[in-house]
């Protein structure tokens, strides 16, 4: 006899969506979970200041990673990038710790894994084939997630858990990233004991209250960019991160080629082939800052297009535009940096279409 059974749909996030938002467009998605942004950031920073559980998992994360060696964070894409205010947080504090690709641990480095202290795989979906191997993999390692996904393999192979809190996402990552950051950024600042509440309140204020304003710029940001051969995102530090994350937006919605580079990485090799063609959106943000402004400027030389986010104000020229974002603490730059090119790919989708149409189920995920 036919068995008749279908299986249940793997809706994203766990969650069957709204029936309006079945029929928006890639490019109406992105904006509804750009704005949903500071709404759940300020959800996950209240759950994790107050909930019992959440603070008892974070204790877990810290005792763990008393052991001697790295911590390590482990993503791909979207997580990854989230991961890297993580890792920056530490080592600006001490503790070795790398942001490394789950593909290429997976791969390649599975031999050097008991060198590590804690191992924090990052995924939103909680599905990702390389995330779930890892875990398959990991025997008696020390392991904690950081997950958007309470329905999802990786969410029930793991004995230590964070949820992300943003909601199901159906577009590009956006409140996922932002919310994964900040997961990430307490995490470490639990495993160091900082103190992080002022400063986090701090940047979803910042987050929040800028957000409309330079939303509300996107069209002149899309003009001044319009034309490019390439667009280049730099950023150093946690805003590197960020810098990675607004690349993989910028050409995943749009299909502009788009690449992220540190700032060093950037002086040192592309930037030697910039000329009017070019634009590149350089976060100077952080105690590096004046690196970046001094990087934007050599751009400029060679004739090349700069859209400056910086915590002091410049004046604006044929070749520069200047977005100016009030300072956070370091390293929540890796979350307020990604406001210009959000907008900007919003821009961008509005004027030529989304190429990215919006995902409600979860397909197969392979290596």
């Amino acid at each position: 006899m036919e068995d008749n059974k279908k299986e249940a749909p793997r809706w994203v996030g766990g969650v069957e969506p709204a029936k309006d938002l079945l029929t928006a467009t890639g490019t109406q998605i992105l904006e509804i979970e750009c704005r949903q942004q500071p709404e759940r950031l300020g959800d996950l920073l209240q759950v994790y200041a107050t909930d019992a559980s959440i603070q008892a998992e974070l204790k877990k994360f810290h005792d763990l990673a008393t052991k001697e060696g790295p911590v390590l964070f482990v993503g791909m894409g979207a997580s990854y990038c989230s991961s890297i205010s993580g890792s920056v947080l530490l080592q600006s504090h001490g503790r070795p710790s790398f942001s490394v690709d789950a593909g290429e641990w997976l791969n390649y480095a599975t031999s050097v894994w008991d060198d590590a202290a804690l191992s924090i795989l990052l995924t939103t979906s909680g599905e990702s084939a390389e995330l779930v191997e890892l875990f398959k993999r990991a025997r008696d390692r020390a392991l904690g997630l950081i997950c958007n996904n309470p329905a999802s393999t990786c969410w029930h192979l793991a004995e230590n858990k964070l949820p992300i809190l943003a909601g199901p996402e159906y577009g590009n990552a956006t409140k996922t990233y932002t919310n994964a950051t900040a997961a990430a950024i307490i995490v470490a600042s639990e495993i160091v004991g900082r103190p992080w509440k002022q400063d986090a309140e701090r940047a979803a204020e910042v987050f929040s209250s800028h957000l409309d304003p330079i939303f509300a710029q996107r069209a002149e940001l899309e003009m001044f960019c319009r034309g490019a051969a390439n667009i280049e995102v730099v950023g150093r530090g946690a805003a590197y991160g960020g810098a990675f994350m607004s690349a993989l937006c910028i050409r995943e919605m749009s299909g502009t080629r788009a690449a992220a580079h540190t700032g060093a990485g950037f002086k040192h090799g592309p930037n030697l082939d910039v000329d009017t063609t070019h634009v590149a959106i350089i976060f100077a943000l952080g105690h590096t800052a004046e690196l970046g402004v001094k990087l934007a400027q050599e751009c400029n030389r060679r004739g090349g297009k700069v859209v400056l986010v910086s915590s002091e104000d410049h004046p604006a020229t044929e070749k520069l535009f200047p977005v100016r974002i009030e300072a956070v603490a370091e390293p929540w730059e890796g979350i307020t940096s990604l406001l210009v090119p959000q907008a900007l790919t919003l821009a961008m989708v509005e004027r030529t279409g989304c190429r990215l149409p919006p995902r409600f189920q979860y397909g197969v995920m392979e290596q």
